[in-house]
């Protein structure tokens, strides 16, 4: 992985504590696969994110919480590097990768489901998912990484995407993501405008995934919907991570009418 070396705004970005601070078992030596510190964004003359500090270790599925406006959706973006930070620093691996952009971000690893799933809707499945060789993947492994997983893509390979249920567009986009192999999945409300039952059935693949050792950073405006497969939650409300840790400690915030629970 490439050091690409901090943007030069002339902020220097405050290390977590408090409510913050990494969890107590990965050390300086053992550096969490992602880690903003200090992150400040905007859109225009419009800041948005006012200081994030958040921690994702390795191989553990970590939820962003909060009301819709609340910059969750903007934290993954800065992850992705859709969008780059005023201030603070974007550590991925313990490197600094500030400056770089979502194709190289793409190369490192980092992949992004983002909110309305982002398929083609007028390709069939099968040519969506010769979208993800892009990055160097032998269409053959991608359909059998997709159908292996999701054997009702298989049954749809000809169809048209956007004919497919929602249930099964996220299905596509997911196995998309996953076809890369990826470090690093950023999914971005991934329950919206689907049954509960799907929803569950969706994370539950997710849980998955994350067993297999892929680190996972998931924006809910509902809380039930993610807490369960979630080692760790970040409440975000008015563009600040409010409080961070597991979801048993978390237990009275995680109560409140806001997040849907």
């Amino acid at each position: 992985m490439t050091i690409i070396e901090p943007s030069g705004n002339g902020h220097e970005a405050p290390r977590p504590d408090g409510p913050h601070a990494p969890p107590p078992e990965h050390t300086l030596d053992e550096p969490p696969l992602l880690q903003l510190k200090g992150i400040r964004a905007a859109y225009g003359p419009i800041e948005v994110l006012h200081g994030v500090d958040l921690v994702v270790p390795e191989g553990s599925v970590v939820a962003l919480l909060g009301p819709n406006g609340a910059g969750k959706s903007t934290i993954l973006k800065v992850c992705s590097g859709l969008l780059q930070p005023s201030a603070g620093e974007v550590h991925l691996a313990g490197r600094i990768v500030n400056g770089a952009s979502a194709d190289q971000l793409a190369r490192l690893g980092v992949c992004t489901i983002p909110e309305g799933r982002g398929i083609f809707p007028n390709l069939t499945v099968r040519e969506n998912l010769w979208m993800a060789t892009m990055a160097g993947v032998p269409l053959d492994h991608v359909e059998e990484v997709a159908y292996a997983r999701f054997p009702r893509l298989g049954e749809r390979r000809k169809q048209l995407a956007g004919t497919m249920s929602g249930g099964e567009q996220q299905m596509l986009a997911m196995s998309r993501a996953l076809a890369v192999n990826p470090a690093l999945l950023l999914l971005d409300e991934l329950s919206m405008g689907l049954a509960p039952l799907v929803v569950a059935n969706l994370y539950e693949i997710v849980a998955q995934v994350s067993e297999e050792g892929v680190s996972i950073l998931v924006s809910e405006q509902f809380a039930r919907t993610v807490l369960g497969i979630a080692q760790y939650a970040a409440i975000v409300l008015h563009g600040n991570v409010t409080r961070e840790g597991t979801p048993e400690e978390l237990e009275d915030e995680l109560s409140a009418a806001y997040l849907g629970s």
